[in-house]
């Protein structure tokens, strides 16, 4: 052989042992990371390939599959998709996917090494893809919806005993049905969920932050009990009114200036919504107390998993003594999502214990057979069971008597606490309007839920949490309570 040739012999055997270490190393150390890209269409074709698992509430689907054309043999459908969007997400052809149509995707694609049988292990055959069997109770989520409306807002239902989520509603929604495929009407659609103003496609009751108002006075109660401030709710308290507020020449007053707000015990301020009290209230607790008490009930909380994640809740730090007193009423920088402020009423109505929030009762093989199961599991013991009876006797004073009464339902124990926040530019939006709440059928039968409409076509005069929220509440306390026959 020549010189030349011999070279080029080496050069070539060079290139074939390059090529052969370079299929090796993508096939196993990047060969997960490149089948699970989503812009490897074939990853998109295998999932496609045939029909999805069902995300089931109430023991039915809420979503099915349809066949089309093409490489993607069938596409994501969803009936009715503008209730449930704000549990499902989507699952789009086009557009990826989200919430539990994301989280859940290997089990609702069949590609979850559990669903395998011993032959497709070896075969690399699809397997018949599982079900995703959330806690939502359709009536609830019903209730949730319609009592929205045409409003923009959210609400938020939880079992306490166990935080199971039964309610999950934001709106205005979206149908993700309308772009689950490729077609140009997909995309339409799309372009148009993108530009709208209103955006329908954020989960309002997971991750959108709101001043939460009035609803936060019974954090600072609890906080005040827990820490010997006062010994129940009927003790009077040390607040003025009007209180001035610390370092300033600002005195604050009650929207009701002739409510019986100086020195009125806990329960009256509550029955009341006196901002003067847990203004005070909240300078005498100071930097540390508040805090620890928001903390225990899930504010600041960046990793909440339901499994969707939710937005952080803040109550802020660093805060002088006039705003600490603007936080005692919700205001200054304290905000919290929907989902936040169900888990204070939870605590509450749960005798001081707060559950972990979920979504997901169990994932399925397609049959009875269970993947994996939620268990019901302790967040924290937010405060104790005093603590937590006293509010419940005051909260229940707030619908009895206070500005709650539109919440009352006959022959059910309930308590609850309203709220009008404050937002905008030295205030010159609309208030949000805001309801938290607590019902207990007797028997174990207890829910708790939130409630924030954002804006709604009442006039300003007319926007209050007991007007505007406390209705979809009541609704969707009944219909958690209607399997007890109440």
């Amino acid at each position: 052989m020549n010189k030349p040739l011999r070279k080029a012999s080496v050069f070539s055997l060079l290139l074939v042992l390059a090529l052969l270490i370079w299929v090796t190393y993508v096939q196993l150390a990047r060969g997960d990371s490149l089948r699970d890209n989503t812009h490897n269409a074939r990853v998109a074709i295998s999932e496609y390939a045939g029909p999805l698992g069902d995300i089931m509430a109430g023991g039915k689907p809420v979503t099915g599959s349809a066949t089309t054309h093409g490489n993607l043999k069938y596409k994501r459908t969803y009936t009715d998709g503008e209730l449930w969007a704000p549990v499902t997400g989507y699952a789009s052809q086009s557009y990826g996917s989200t919430q539990l149509e994301a989280l859940e995707r290997q089990v609702l694609a069949g590609s979850d090494s559990r669903l395998k049988n011993p032959l497709e292990a070896v075969t690399r055959e699809r397997s018949k893809p599982g079900d995703v069997i959330t806690t939502i109770n359709p009536a609830v989520q019903k209730a949730a919806y319609e009592g929205l409306g045409n409003k923009t807002g959210a609400a938020v239902a939880i079992d306490p005993t166990t935080g199971a989520v039964l309610g999950l509603a934001s709106t205005p929604s979206y149908d993700p049905g309308t772009f689950a495929g490729t077609s140009k009407a997909d995309q339409k659609a799309w372009v148009a969920l993108q530009k709208d103003e209103k955006q329908p496609m954020l989960n309002r009751a997971l991750r959108q932050t709101y001043p939460p108002g009035s609803t936060f006075k019974v954090l600072v109660a609890a906080a005040a009990l827990e820490n010997g401030l006062y010994s129940s709710v009927d003790e009077p308290t040390k607040s003025p009114d009007p209180y001035r507020l610390p370092g300033t020449v600002t005195d604050m007053h009650n929207e009701n200036r002739s409510a019986p707000c100086e020195n009125a015990t806990i329960r009256t301020a509550l029955q009341y919504s006196c901002n003067t009290v847990f203004a005070k209230m909240a300078v005498d607790l100071g930097q540390t107390k508040v805090p620890a008490q928001a903390e225990k009930l899930g504010f600041d909380d960046s990793k909440l998993d339901i499994p969707v994640r939710a937005a952080k809740s803040v109550y802020p730090s660093g805060m002088d003594d006039s705003q600490t007193a603007l936080s005692g009423m919700g205001q200054f920088d304290v905000t919290a999502t929907p989902l936040q402020m169900a888990m204070v009423s939870s605590a509450i109505a749960n005798d001081g214990k707060l559950m972990t929030p979920y979504e997901v009762d169990r994932t399925t093989d397609g049959s009875a057979s269970a993947l994996d199961r939620t268990r019901a599991k302790t967040y924290s013991q937010a405060m104790s069971r005093h603590t937590a009876s006293e509010l419940q006797s005051a909260m229940r004073t707030v619908v009895d008597q206070g500005t709650g009464t539109n919440a009352k339902i006959p022959g059910v124990t309930v308590g609850g606490k309203t709220g009008t926040a404050q937002h905008g530019e030295n205030n010159s939006a609309n208030p949000y309007a805001w309801f938290i709440s607590y019902a207990d059928a007797g028997g174990g039968h207890k829910v708790a839920v939130a409630v924030v409409v954002e804006d709604s076509d009442a006039a300003r005069a007319d926007i209050s949490g007991g007007g505007l929220a406390g209705p979809i509440a009541k609704s969707m306390m009944k219909a958690a309570l209607a399997d007890t026959g109440s």
